[in-house]
């Protein structure tokens, strides 16, 4: 972990003096992440590509801008945040998108490991239902929590809570999980 950290400082400094490689191995490091945790958000994987390379387009402005960055996971996982609020402040209907599965299915299936793929899909789909029915609130800092393994202070600095919010916050979420898939 304090090797990842360290890699990280390093990139950063080298990227405030708008090395653009090592921007684009920090965006090596965090994309795949950030895409997840703004998918979990818009359900759309073309709109979270959008504003997946969104969020990396405005982390490069904020970074040869000179202003100042502490934490770049915290960084990268805010702006992402405040990207979802915008794309759904500014979205009045959406229509709804096909589903990775149907997508799947539209394409040629090799052998067993596209059937592999869909049993995962579907798993994964069963999961994110169940998400999908928690409180916004409660879903972001699950997902931030267990998907994305962060610690409760990286999360509060995240979401602007003080770090006894968040662990009542992931208490209450966990308990509204449980109820939602029978397990009390």
């Amino acid at each position: 972990m304090k090797a990842n950290i360290f890699k990280e400082k390093y990139l950063l400094f080298r990227a405030k003096n708008k090395d653009s490689e090592a921007f684009a191995s920090v965006y090596d490091l965090y994309t795949d992440r950030i895409y997840r945790f703004i998918y979990f958000k818009v359900s759309s994987a073309e709109e979270a590509q959008d504003l997946t390379s969104e969020v990396f387009l405005k982390t490069w402005q904020y970074i040869i801008d000179g202003k100042e960055i502490k934490n770049l996971n915290a960084l990268f996982y805010k702006i992402a945040r405040n990207l979802v609020i915008d794309y759904y402040r500014k979205a009045s209907q959406k229509d709804v998108p096909l589903t990775e599965i149907e997508r799947l299915e539209d394409q040629p299936k090799s052998d067993e490991v596209e059937l592999e793929k869909i049993a995962q899909k579907i798993q994964f789909d069963q999961i994110e239902d169940k998400l999908r029915q928690l409180k916004d609130e409660y879903r972001e800092i699950i997902v931030l929590r267990y998907m994305e393994d962060m610690s409760i202070s990286e999360i509060a600095q995240i979401v602007e809570k003080k770090k006894g919010a968040i662990r009542v916050i992931l208490f209450r979420a966990l308990n509204a999980l449980r109820d939602l898939m029978g397990e009390k």
